[in-house]
């Protein structure tokens, strides 16, 4: 199968041939990023990931089942759940406190668990009927088999990988997804590959394909919307150097910000039909 490159990050306007079901669709994720619960730091951010340009790349529309993994605060929660609102089901799943050793881990978890549910209880002119799943890592179930329209994840490959769980939880896709289903993945991307113990937070884009290809889904198409050439990844706490982390000394600020954040893949995998 060719594998083509999705146009650039400055192309947002509908094509001429486009339906009028497409052009709705996309007129509504403009209001959805132009909404006003939007926090301004996410905000600012867009220039950065892209949201609408990947989104669209993913192939999202308003009726879909659509399952985030590990939201984190919930910077595409903000956009997909009110998106979904009316016409789909948004789910933000994320690994379930209980399956974690007490601790610091499960305390982190179970805070990001609480982050969203106050972000969606606070606000349900917006959230409506978003839920908040968990899921054991060791053994990730997110949802019926065969229900999920698309799945997507932002930036999670490397933690998954370094845990040594990327496998079970690519499983995970391929199962919750309808055949035909989508998985959309953005990674922070490597030179090339990366060894196991690798510590940089990026990872390679081939080793993202065979991780996906191993699960059963096949490669459909590649974007460059989220690349970043400025980003020449050599630097000395890998990743979160640079922005929005910035684990840099003050004095280097400037240097970082003119590269800004990451190059990442962007990459949309199918589940075959049959």
């Amino acid at each position: 199968m060719a594998l083509s490159a999705a146009t650039g990050a400055h192309a947002q306007s509908a094509p001429a041939s486009a339906t009028k079901s497409e052009t709705t669709a996309a007129s509504a994720l403009d209001a959805v990023l132009a909404g006003s619960w939007r926090d301004p730091a996410n905000v600012a951010r867009d220039g950065y990931r892209h949201p609408k340009e990947t989104l669209t790349f993913f192939g999202l529309s308003p009726a879909q089942t659509v399952i985030e993994i590990t939201p984190g605060g919930g910077w595409y929660s903000e956009i997909l759940a009110p998106y979904l609102r009316d016409g789909g089901q948004y789910i933000a799943a994320v690994v379930d406190p209980a399956s974690v050793a007490e601790g610091r881990s499960r305390d982190y978890q179970q805070k990001n668990k609480t982050t969203l549910e106050t972000k969606f209880g606070a606000a349900s002119a917006q959230y409506g009927k978003a839920k908040v799943v968990g899921y054991d890592p060791k053994a990730p179930v997110f949802g019926p088999a065969d229900s999920a329209d698309l799945v997507l994840t932002f930036r999670n490959v490397h933690n998954w990988r370094s845990a040594g769980q990327a496998e079970g939880m690519f499983k995970g896709f391929f199962a919750v997804l309808k055949p035909g289903g989508v998985l959309g993945v953005v990674e922070h991307r490597a030179k090339a590959d990366v060894p196991a113990d690798d510590k940089s937070g990026y990872v390679g884009q081939a080793q993202v394909i065979a991780m996906a290809e191993a699960a059963g889904f096949k490669l459909q198409e590649k974007s460059e919307v989220n690349a970043n050439p400025r980003d020449t990844k050599d630097y000395p706490n890998g990743v979160w150097t640079l922005p929005p982390v910035n684990g840099h000394e003050a004095a280097d600020d400037a240097k970082y910000k003119a590269i800004g954040e990451s190059d990442r893949m962007t990459l949309r995998f199918v589940k075959p039909a049959s």
